[in-house]
């Protein structure tokens, strides 16, 4: 917040799956209430919570928090973004979120994951064709919903990064206070990372699997390009640039 707020005179900030907004009246206190500028957008697709959160918005006087009720995929966003956080968005909802943020040009990304599903039931169906040992990391129900959910937020970091984010995973509080307390920050420092998305094709090839989240963005396991491109050759046409990964927005 310090960052965006001493280089943009009105940075937005977006709460996506808000819930209460417990956390965007806490953001909007410690950082906006008595600045110039500055706009907070919580979005959340429970209508009865979103009218809670905007009357205590309103009786609060913070009149530069703004509420949409929406599922976080069919949100409507501004152009630009400066904050996104999303605090235990369930499974692929928190993908929905990173997706938004990468296309927004978020310059700064704040997720703590919850209940990540998704990868594990992708595992449940690769586990009898995984390649030697690996399979043995998920074939217990117990180890493959742990393994999926530490390989879910592996792929979020890794994907974070290879959009051209400094990646930072820590802890976002005590764990006496909350079981799904994985911290991913991420800083927008340059464009696309090749290096990275070469590591998360390669992932996603020895795993399996392929989540929410690299799908939107089009990211394939590695080889799945030539795999396609040696299936069924197409009849020659006029060559066309080849679409790769989209770019960083400006900032």
């Amino acid at each position: 917040m310090e960052d965006v707020q001493s280089r943009h005179a009105n940075p937005l900030v977006v709460d996506a799956g808000s819930g209460n907004a417990y956390l965007g009246f806490v953001v909007y206190e410690l950082f906006l209430k008595d600045a110039a500028g500055g706009e907070l957008l919580s979005i959340e697709g429970r209508p009865e919570l979103t009218e809670r959160a905007k009357g205590r918005a309103e009786r609060l006087h913070f009149d530069r928090m703004r509420f949409q009720t929406a599922h976080i995929d069919a949100a409507e966003y501004p152009e630009r973004i400066h904050v996104l956080m999303a605090l235990h968005a369930c499974d692929t909802a928190t993908d929905d979120a990173l997706v938004a943020a990468i296309k927004h040009g978020a310059d700064h990304v704040a997720v703590v994951p919850c209940c990540q599903a998704e990868v594990a039931a992708q595992l449940k169906e690769k586990k009898a064709k995984a390649a030697g040992s690996m399979s043995l990391l998920f074939q217990h129900p117990w180890h493959r919903r742990e393994f999926g959910s530490h390989l879910t937020n592996v792929i979020r970091a890794l994907t974070l990064e290879a959009f051209g984010y400094q990646v930072t995973v820590t802890e976002l509080t005590g764990w006496e206070h909350s079981l799904k307390n994985e911290l991913i920050l991420g800083r927008r420092v340059h464009g696309d990372n090749r290096r990275a998305r070469l590591q998360l094709q390669a992932l996603l090839a020895e795993t399996g699997v392929q989540p929410r989240l690299t799908r939107l963005l089009g990211i394939t396991p590695a080889g799945a390009d030539s795999a396609k491109s040696t299936a069924a050759p197409e009849p020659a046409t006029e060559a066309e640039p080849t679409p790769d990964a989209a770019p960083a927005p400006e900032s």
